[in-house]
């Protein structure tokens, strides 16, 4: 959530600015703005909406000079509001900020600012680093000096940009990505390699607790009390240059037809990784798994794989709950976090939790250079390619495939993969999509749905009604299927969808039944299943498979409903309202 982006260089700042946030636009925002620097004054424009429609009203990219800051903002302090949107200068317009993340203690900053003259327009937190900023400029007059200065009184996870119209650019991470990125004749900063990967595959991942200075000398880099550190520059893998949408309507159904490829990458480059999991697991006293959202319904999948084939007990952990259970985790455990992004901040904290138990932290991510992989003991890569659409699809079969991977060798291949198989499967399942895309159009008004499956299915059934929340705004509720009885049949009349997920498998009959005391109820019944049934008002079907396979395959015709849903509603599928895809505030 919220992009930041800066420039420094030889070239218009403006447009480089205005393309780096439209590259970030699956973060998730509400507001845009653009800040730049030209003949020793500092101009800003901004205004509420996407890219495209504020750099229309507002000629964004029109912006002169060759250094300049950008920002979409994604609300927590203050409504969405011009006011309130990126970049915010300093009361004298000296210094001008963009910032990710919630400073926690602004209310006594800005008060204590207030009672030294200072006025305050907006309702962010923002304002009060850049108005604590010129106030630490104008008693040192040294730009270095001023940010140590004013990260030393800021509480909370942040990351900021600083521009000075001195013309340098500052930056501070603590707790929020942060990157910079190495041209041949400029620099960049960005809280993802996205922003500049159009420009340069040369970045530097800054470290928790440091600080960037770049000037016509070049870059510095140093901690929080100004002591120079060491730092490495990195390749960007170029597949994220590959970001586009190419023929496909929406990024999130590029997304979903990518899967029979990239279940086949998930871990292929991290093999010994998954050999010392399973070890580290199979030696364990006590093992926990842990994720947000899509990762916690893949968590709870890999808590019934693992249990049932390989006969080890695993706790699966909604992240943002643990810190309600601070001494729950046992010493010395295992502690495996999901995350697509690796910058989750739940997740972030239950891993922080979690070590101070001694656990060893074992993570699933796409982004090797992620805060959740540095604070990691071993790191297994979804290697999923970059995810725009924010409703995770591929990035949750990758860590499903992972989390077979990781099952099987704990039961010595017990399971049998064939990814080959299950990605045949998928191919089958996208090759037509006609069916799915006319129960769609019979959903456009639905108000609720209800998602049934027993045993290794719910977890599923709970993905399902994510998406369709998510994704077409759709009330809709996981149920396992053995619950029926115990509340949600009171909901079941003519007004309710009910998707059930059933495979012709050990669940089958059961399931079957709560489908028929559904359907006496005068629910309309979607089946997802191998095998046909009159029950069925609509029947998805998908191919037969191994039982233990199921999962892979069966959450990705309701992908595809979710998806078309949306289009028919009208509603942007790749960028839900008020979410964000790294969700990086508590």
């Amino acid at each position: 959530m919220c992009s930041i982006i800066g420039y420094y260089g030889k070239g218009s700042a403006a447009p480089i600015l205005v393309k780096g946030l439209k590259r970030m636009e699956y973060r998730g925002y509400d507001s845009v703005g653009v800040a730049t620097k030209s003949d020793n004054k500092i101009e800003v424009r901004k205004g509420v909406g996407k890219v495209t429609e504020v750099n229309d009203s507002e000629n964004l990219d029109k912006l002169p000079g060759s250094i300049g800051i950008g920002h979409t903002r994604w609300a927590t302090h203050g409504k969405v509001t011009k006011v309130n949107a990126h970049p915010h200068p300093s009361n004298s317009g000296k210094v001008v900020i963009v910032h990710n993340g919630i400073i926690e203690n602004f209310n006594e900053l800005k008060e204590d600012l207030q009672k030294n003259g200072f006025t305050f327009i907006s309702e962010t937190d923002t304002e009060v680093i850049a108005n604590l900023l010129q106030q630490n400029y104008d008693q040192t007059s040294d730009v270095k000096k001023a940010i140590i200065n004013t990260v030393s009184k800021l509480k909370g996870h942040y990351a900021f940009v600083a521009m000075f119209e001195n013309g340098i650019l500052a930056a501070a991470r603590y707790h929020e990505p942060m990157i910079i990125g190495i041209g041949k004749n400029d620099y960049f900063l960005s809280s993802d390699v996205l922003g500049f990967i159009e420009y340069t595959d040369d970045a530097i991942y800054i470290d928790n607790g440091n600080l960037v200075f770049i000037d016509s000398s070049g870059i510095q880099i140093s901690d929080f009390d100004g002591k120079p550190v060491k730092h490495q520059v990195t390749k960007v893998s170029k597949e994220f240059a590959d970001a586009y949408k190419g023929d496909y309507a929406h990024f999130t159904l590029k997304e979903i037809s990518e899967q029979p490829e990239t279940i086949l990458r998930a871990g292929e480059k991290t093999q010994s990784a998954i050999e010392q999991t399973s070890d580290f697991i199979k030696h364990a006293k006590t093992v926990y798994i842990t994720g947000s959202g899509t990762s916690y319904n893949a968590a709870l999948v890999a808590k019934y794989l693992m249990s049932k084939y390989a006969k080890i007990k695993i706790e699966a952990i909604i992240s943002s709950e643990l810190s309600t259970l601070p001494d729950s985790i046992e010493p010395n455990s295992i502690f495996i976090a999901v995350s697509q992004s690796g910058e989750s901040a739940d997740v972030l904290e239950a891993v922080n939790i979690a070590k101070k138990s001694n656990a060893k932290i074992l993570s699933i991510a796409n982004h090797k250079n992620s805060a959740l992989v540095h604070e990691s003991s071993l790191y297994l890569g979804m290697n999923c390619g970059p995810e725009i659409g924010v409703a995770a699809t591929k990035s949750f079969t990758s860590q499903l495939a992972i989390i077979y991977k990781i099952t099987d060798k704990l039961c010595d291949g017990c399971l049998g993969l064939d990814f080959k198989q299950i990605s045949n499967s998928i191919s089958n399942i996208l090759s037509n999509h006609s069916k799915i895309q006319a129960i769609a159009k019979e959903l456009k008004d639905v108000t609720d749905i209800y998602v049934l499956g027993r045993g290794i299915h719910h977890p599923i059934a709970t993905e399902a009604a994510l998406k369709l929340k998510e994704i077409p705004y759709i009330h809709a509720e996981g149920i396992p299927g053995g619950e029926l009885k115990h509340g949600p049949l009171a909901l079941m009349d003519s007004n309710v969808y009910v998707i059930i997920i059933n495979p012709n498998d050990s669940t089958y009959t059961d399931t079957l039944t709560s489908a028929s005391e559904i359907k006496a109820r005068g629910a309309k019944i979607i089946g997802i299943s191998d095998k046909k049934s009159d029950v069925y008002d609509h029947w998805i079907e998908i191919p037969n498979i191994k039982e233990a396979m199921f999962p892979m395959i069966e959450i990705i015709p309701i992908q595809l409903l979710a998806y078309y849903a949306a289009v028919e509603k009208d509603t942007d599928p790749d960028y839900p309202r008020n979410l964000a895809k790294s969700v990086t505030v508590k």
